[in-house]
């Protein structure tokens, strides 16, 4: 294992088909919202290590092949004989991008608090997850509250991004579940859609000051179009989006989550790590796939510079 990991990213990554064209092949990549995290935040200088399950499979080796290309850590990932690695299908249209799944029983569903690295995470300096991350099983929910319970015992950041997909549980279950974790976590990054489900408030001021309430110290309020609404306890800033050709929106969020991570392990400060990833985001969906088009640290600031 590597030493000095700055980030572990717990969660389910998965192979990818894109059809970038109605009725076209569809193209192989990588996704899975914590993986996707995990690379955006390695392309932007940070050491990073993945906390999963994958298949004994040959979809299992092509994502171990793509994070060792990329550096991440993946040596405390298991391969389950008896579990797959998860599938997804992206087709576009004129209303954007629908996912199709092929995810249940995979490996990743089946991890356990027994099977965390815990090691590897009580040593990083940051644990980021996702509602996903607990939504695939009840045993991965476990898995991540267990994770989360080390990492602030051991005095480490905890982030948490509030992905919110309802085809994995139903929405009383997931508001429990996921506005108790905000009370256990630092940094949280929700968009403003899933925001608006799991929040009384439905205006993102009042969105901001409803997770802040619950223990929040930082959010990050991703609102497309609109950009980002940064805030504290103290402070709080509305970041304009940036205008770009967009393509494919599969990794936009993801894409933030990673630079938002990198800038602030970087300067410590929250509103200068939002104006960084809400540049990463917005590069992110001119190509297509949630892996391939994540930029490089020397491609977001260039764009800043421009």
């Amino acid at each position: 294992m590597t030493a000095a990991i700055d980030l572990v990213c717990l969660g389910e990554p998965m192979v990818e088909l894109n059809q970038q064209l109605a009725g076209g092949p569809y193209h192989p990549g990588f996704g899975g919202d914590v993986s996707n995290t995990a690379v955006a935040a390695a392309r932007q200088g940070l050491k990073v290590a993945m906390a999963t399950a994958l298949g004994a499979d040959v979809f299992g080796e092509s994502l171990r092949a793509m994070w060792t290309a990329e550096g991440i850590d993946h040596s405390a990932v298991p391969a389950d004989p008896d579990a797959p690695t998860g599938l997804y299908f992206v087709t576009h249209g004129p209303a954007g991008h629908t996912f199709s799944y092929r995810r249940a029983g995979s490996a990743a569903s089946r991890m356990s608090p027994r099977s965390l690295p815990l090691e590897l995470i009580t040593g990083a300096k940051v644990l980021h997850f996702s509602a996903i991350s607990q939504a695939i099983s009840p045993s991965a929910c476990d898995a991540a509250f267990a994770a989360v319970e080390s990492a602030r015992a051991a005095g480490r950041l905890v982030s948490y991004d509030t992905n919110l997909r309802l085809a994995l549980w139903p929405l009383a279950r997931a508001r429990a579940v996921i506005r108790a974790t905000i009370g256990l976590s630092d940094i949280i990054l929700p968009g403003l859609d899933d925001a608006q489900k799991l929040c009384e408030a439905q205006d993102a001021d009042g969105i901001v000051d409803e997770l802040l309430g619950l223990g929040a110290r930082i959010v990050a309020l991703t609102m497309g179009g609109d950009g980002v609404l940064v805030a504290t306890g103290e402070r709080r800033e509305r970041i304009a989006s940036h205008k770009v050709k967009a393509v494919d929106a599969t990794g936009a969020g993801d894409a933030f989550d990673g630079a938002f991570l990198a800038e602030y392990l970087r300067t410590d400060d929250a509103f200068a790590a939002a104006h960084y990833a809400n540049a990463a985001a917005a590069l992110s969906v001119t190509g297509y796939g949630a892996v391939a088009p994540l930029p490089r640290r020397t491609d977001v600031e260039a764009f800043l510079r421009a």
